[in-house]
Parts: C-alpha cells; structure tokens; sequence
C-alpha cells in the first residue's frame, strides 16, 4: 500500500488518529448497514461500521412510534441469511423487529463502532483510497478520527433526517409542535385537539393512535394518496402485487389492485382522499411515494372522528387557517411530513449520488457507483431491496478481495505510525 504515503501529503493528516481499513467503511448501523455487513462476514471480508447513534437501527429504536409494526409480512423484511424466529407473528411489533437486528448483529459478529459522526467522506485521486472524517461524540471530549479504505458503503438510507415544513405562523403558535419521530404515544393528547400535518403511513397511523386515545386529531391531506387495505382477501397486498408482477404488466397489477381496493374500502374520494393519477406502484418507482396500507384509520375517517381537512395557510397563536379559509381550534401539531437522506452533506462526490441524496440511476442499478462507492437501502424497495443491494455488494468486493489474497504477497510495506491498522 505504497499510495498509503502520499496522504501524509496533506497538511491535516497529522492532526487527527488515523486507522487503516483493511477492508470497506460502511456508514450506518440501520437494516442496511447490518445486512450489508452479515453478508461480507459471510464473504470472509473484514469491515468496519461507523455509528453516529450509541445503538444499532436509531431510527427503529429512538424515532419511531409505541404501537408501530412492520407493514409487510415478516418474510418480505428478514435480513440475509437469518430468517425471523418462527414463533414472531406475520406482522412483528416495534419491539420484536429491534429484538431481531440485535440478535442478527450478534449473530454475525457485528460490532459497530458507536457515537461516531461522519463529518465528511471523499475520495483522495492520488491514493485511490476513500478518507472518511469522523467526530467522536461520547463523553466532553471531542475526538477526530480519519478512516482511510478501499471500498466505502453508504448505508444511512433514505430516512436519515426529519422534514420539517416551513408554514406561516408555526413559529407563532403557542401549542405544543412536534415532527412525528417525537411521537411515541396519544397518551399524553387525551381530549385534546390535535392537527397531524401528513397523510401517509405515519400520519394515518398516529392519527389512528390519537383516536384510540380520546384526542380529536384533524389529518391535513395536502395532496393525493393511495388508501390499500393491508390485506385483500386473507393475502397480503404486497405480496398479492409481486405474485401477479411476475405474470402482468405493471399498468395492469395497479389497475387490478385499485379496483380490489375500491371493493374492499370503498369509494375513498368523498371522504376528502383523492387517488393519484398514477397507479400505487408506479408512483413508488417513480417518485418512491409508498402507498397507505389501511389498518383502521379509513374506518375512523368514514366515522368522522378522524376528521380530513384541506391544506394548511397559517397558523395563529391558538388556531390554523386551512386554505378553504376554515378555522380550527388547535392544542396540538404533529407533523408528520416525513424524512429525507443527508448524504449531500457529508459524502463529497457528484457522479454517483444527486443533490437530493439519493443514487442517480434508478434500481436494480442503483447499488455501485465508481472507485469502490456502493449504496444500500436507497432502491426505494423498503427491506426486500436493502437485502438485495447489500448481496451484490458483499459478492462484488468479495470477488475482489478472494482474487487478491490468493496472490503471493512479495513485499509488505509498513504503515506510517501514526496509521494505526486495526481493522
């Protein structure tokens, strides 16, 4: 690794603990940086998982809703190589999935090293190596860290920050406002009146929950969004959508599906939600909005207890103008608006990812970019996808590195001493 000496050619490199990978960087302790990791264990490849949270999967464990379950059937989310414990029931809890990534990371040896924010990652010409800056976060003292590898694995995903809109007034409102990964439970909402700001699984979800807890949530529907039942005739909507792909066009599964939906939920649109004009999977392909699979919200909405209201103008002190110049009283917002990824703000690169911070090309071609970059769980293809990027990748640089290590090594070159070889 001769190429190792040209980065003391850079004047911060003395300023900070440097560490060799021998092996690629993965960021992210999520489903897809664990998947990705299993399978490269699996490849007899060393790595190394940098952590900006103190566990594994911190949006499931931290981010994330009391009474939440996975959407899709259980065999639609495992992990390679570790099927869900059998006795876990078709749709497991919040508990249970985090219950599952943490006996898979045990399982497979992965031991990420926590509390370690990648402050930026590029890729250094002169070397051909990646360098990945972090800041240590534990405890008062800040520690800087510069991680310097072959092969570098994006895997913060898709839900990485918090949307926070910008409305008129919000700043002025006098009642309590949180974004929807603050919300645990409608415990604390009880006979309050609460405006959720967001339609999709979320916002149904928490308006359900709100319900369910005496509050009396108003679901501010902004756009169109597709209603599916989670389940159409005892088979799971998911999984009756990828039987009938392998037979039908896409255009004809949407057509099928909607059709199904309209016998089993009705005629959604007069309850204030209007059906995109594009079918429920080829607006996931193509924009990567996922359609509402209902697990009690419409019924609610149909009783008027959930109520649907129009989009937001401003809010007052203790009220919310709608645009149709309603006036609501309101104790509570919660904006459920969703998440975005934070990759432009950190990974110094162009070719391969976009400014909105996911990969340029679209799935299945979605997962490797140039000079040792891949990407994984940003298919828009939930769990099933980051399983399937995090294969192909562990096969891609396992065939690099079985090539290698059966070459007689000649020579060895030793690393500069302040290059600590660890990993």
């Amino acid at each position: 690794m001769e190429n190792l000496f040209r980065l003391a050619d850079h004047d911060d490199f003395f300023s900070r603990r440097c560490i060799w990978v021998n092996g690629p960087v993965i960021v992210g302790a999520g489903p897809s940086g664990l998947a990705t990791a299993a399978c490269l264990r699996e490849q007899g490849v060393p790595f190394v998982v940098l952590e900006r949270a103190e566990c594994i999967a911190s949006l499931w464990q931290k981010r994330t809703y009391d009474r939440l379950k996975l959407h899709l059937p259980k065999q639609f989310c495992q992990l390679p190589k570790l099927p869900f414990p059998e006795d876990f029931p078709e749709y497991p809890t919040k508990r249970q999935f985090i219950e599952y990534l943490e006996s898979y990371a045990k399982h497979f040896e992965i031991n990420p090293q926590f509390n370690e924010c990648v402050q930026s990652a590029r890729y250094d010409e002169t070397s051909g190596l990646w360098r990945v800056k972090t800041v240590s976060t534990a405890g008062s003292a800040r520690n800087e860290v510069e991680y310097i590898c072959r092969w570098l694995v994006v895997a913060t995903g898709e839900n990485a920050e918090r949307v926070m809109p910008e409305i008129e007034g919000l700043s002025e409102f006098c009642g309590d406002v949180s974004h929807a990964c603050e919300y645990k439970s409608g415990e604390k909402f009880t006979g309050k009146k609460v405006v959720v700001v967001g339609c999709g699984n979320s916002g149904m979800e928490v308006s359900l929950d709100l319900c369910n807890h005496n509050a009396s949530p108003s679901m501010v529907v902004r756009s169109s969004v597709h209603v599916l039942p989670r389940e159409i005739f005892g088979k799971s909507t998911f999984e009756l959508a990828i039987t009938m792909m392998k037979w039908l066009p896409l255009w004809l599964v949407d057509k099928l599906l909607l059709v199904l939906a309209w016998l089993i939920l009705g005629n959604i649109e007069k309850y204030g939600l209007k059906r995109p004009s594009m079918g429920p999977l080829e607006l996931k392909n193509e924009i990567g909005k996922t359609p509402v699979l209902d697990i009690g919200a419409l019924e609610k909405i149909k009783s008027g207890d959930i109520k649907v209201v129009p989009g937001i103008k401003r809010f007052t002190r203790n009220q919310v103008e709608l645009v149709n110049g309603q006036k609501l009283d309101v104790d509570s917002v919660v904006l459920a608006t969703g998440y975005r990824s934070n990759v432009p703000s950190w990974l110094q690169e162009g070719e391969f990812f976009s400014k909105n911070g996911f990969p340029k090309a679209a799935s299945p071609h979605s997962w490797k970019g140039n000079a040792g970059l891949y990407a994984v769980g940003f298919s828009r293809r939930g769990l099933s996808g980051a399983s399937s990027d995090a294969m192909k990748i562990a096969q891609d640089i396992g065939n690099v590195w079985k090539a290698e290590t059966k070459q007689q090594k000649k020579r060895t070159t030793a690393c500069h001493r302040r290059c600590i070889s660890q990993f």
